[in-house]
């Protein structure tokens, strides 16, 4: 299985000075960025070329072609690692990608498929049950799901399918299950 690698990150926090838990004297310390990845929802830390000074919510090109703000990518990083600043504003940054994406979510609740003989994909979802899945399922079999409005229309067991997503996300960047749906 190939990793899915991610074009552009958003910036959910800059620290000029570097890690504050770096123990290295200051001039040997470089500024890191901590992100998002747009695509993934991959938790990154960058190191930004020398002089940049990166905004939270800035977009940045991390592909494999020429960079103009990041110099490298440090690593993947868990929410447990995030600082207080980037913390805040994950939150904010997932339910606007949830919103600029929301065909690709509205087809999970379309394709998702058995993950084996007692459970279902779309069990892997906070709060949805076998209940919840059969309801999911009968109704797409009527017809395909078009938005998350027509999810919360046709399944009246689902009032806020945007929250279910985004909760699923944070179990999954928060490395708490080994079936990964949404993140790479």
């Amino acid at each position: 299985m190939m990793r899915a690698k991610e074009e552009y990150a958003i910036i959910l926090d800059f620290l000029p000075h570097g890690d504050p838990f770096d123990t290295r004297p200051m001039h040997q310390k470089t500024s890191i960025a901590q992100a998002i990845g747009k695509a993934h929802f991959t938790l990154l830390e960058l190191i930004p070329k020398k002089g940049e000074f990166l905004q939270p919510h800035e977009v940045v090109y991390i592909g494999d072609g020429k960079r103009d703000k990041i110099h490298h990518i440090g690593g993947k990083l868990y929410l447990s690692k995030l600082t207080q600043t980037a913390k805040s504003e994950v939150e904010v940054i997932i339910e606007q990608l949830i919103k600029d994406n929301e065909q690709m979510f509205v087809e999970f609740f379309n394709k998702a498929e058995p993950l084996n003989t007692r459970m279902h994909q779309m069990e892997l979802l906070p709060g949805i049950g076998k209940r919840h899945t059969a309801e999911i399922v009968e109704r797409r079999g009527e017809k395909l799901f078009e938005s998350f409005e027509d999810i919360k229309n046709r399944v009246k067991l689902i009032p806020n399918p945007e929250k279910v997503v985004m909760k699923r996300i944070f179990v999954e960047l928060d490395n708490g299950d080994k079936h990964k749906i949404f993140s790479a």
